[in-house]
């Protein structure tokens, strides 16, 4: 699996292929719909599966006030796409050239130039180009002039309704981890790098690993059972507050996890942490005394959750 500017002209020996054509956050399961076709496509023809993706977002580069709202980080949706199959994953880069653009353009410049595609598959209502100028009529019609095929997928529905990012958001904002991951096919994750706090967790028998928040989607505030995957392959159960820490002065909004039976310095690590279920809301306590009386209900409660 390659990451590759798609910004340029790629590689030949990934020239050929077939690209799954998207954004692809969260990569839920309306995404992999049209990232396996495109890779069995590919693996049919024996040429490049590519699933290529924007960064930034193209809401960040047109809207740069708008709250976090990512599900996946490039290098989470890097490994998501190779466990599908993808060999390559080419990322746009969203700037102002790109966002000028017209859809014959785009076209013209970045999939016929640089990827050098023989087919490209999209979602139904996928859009392009300057002032979105371009649908799937239009990237078809343009296909055809170019010599490379172009297929649709349809929206994949679950209970009725399409999935889509936008539904996962509002699944997590209300504190609903499971109904996110039954779209997302696993757990949302959010991997970052262990920051040094405050050290007020140690002193009260809850040692925590702190994380930025960096541009993910805020979920609700408060206590969640999770699982922290480490690089070295362990995954490790625990408890964590999403928030603010209402007990401590001064607010800082942390993803702060405490795992269960551990005792190792994590400083600097990167860990991937899953929401698995939502506990509680956040709290402000009187005391220290009745903090750490809810933590022990909070991870005992977590505890049984991860058992089932």
């Amino acid at each position: 699996m390659e990451r590759l500017d798609g910004g340029t002209v790629i590689p030949d020996r990934m020239r050929g292929g077939v690209v799954a054509l998207g954004n692809f956050d969260g990569f839920h399961l309306g995404h992999q719909a049209v990232a396996g076709r495109a890779i069995a496509r590919a693996q049919a023809a024996g040429s490049p599966a590519l699933v290529a993706t924007f960064d930034p977002h193209p809401v960040r580069y047109f809207k740069p006030d708008t709250p976090p709202f990512r599900l996946t980080t490039l290098d989470q949706r890097e490994r998501l796409f190779g466990a599908a199959g993808a060999d390559a994953m080419p990322v746009f880069g969203f700037d102002a050239a790109l966002a000028g653009l017209t859809a014959e353009e785009f076209v013209a410049d970045m999939l016929v130039r640089n990827l050098g595609v023989a087919g490209v598959v999209t979602g139904h209502d996928f859009t392009f180009g300057k002032g979105r100028g371009g649908n799937v009529d239009v990237l078809r019609a343009l296909g055809e002039e170019h010599g490379f095929s172009v297929e649709t997928v349809g929206a994949v529905t679950v209970d009725g309704a399409p999935v889509s990012s936008s539904r996962i958001r509002d699944l997590l904002i209300a504190g609903n981890p499971r109904g996110a991951a039954a779209l997302l096919t696993r757990p949302f994750a959010i991997e970052g790098k262990v920051q040094h706090g405050d050290k007020v967790g140690r002193t009260i028998g809850y040692p925590t690993a702190n994380i930025d928040l960096g541009n993910y989607l805020r979920p609700a505030y408060g206590i969640y059972a999770v699982r922290g995957r480490m690089r070295d392959g362990r995954v490790l159960d625990g408890a964590a507050n999403i928030g603010v820490r209402p007990s401590f002065e001064p607010p800082k909004e942390l993803l702060e996890v405490y795992f269960f039976d551990l005792d190792e310095d994590l400083y600097g690590q990167m860990i991937e942490v899953e929401l698995i279920d939502y506990i509680r809301p956040e709290a402000k306590f009187d005391d220290l005394q009745a903090l750490v009386a809810q933590m022990d209900a909070d991870c005992q409660m977590a505890r049984t959750i991860l058992r089932q």
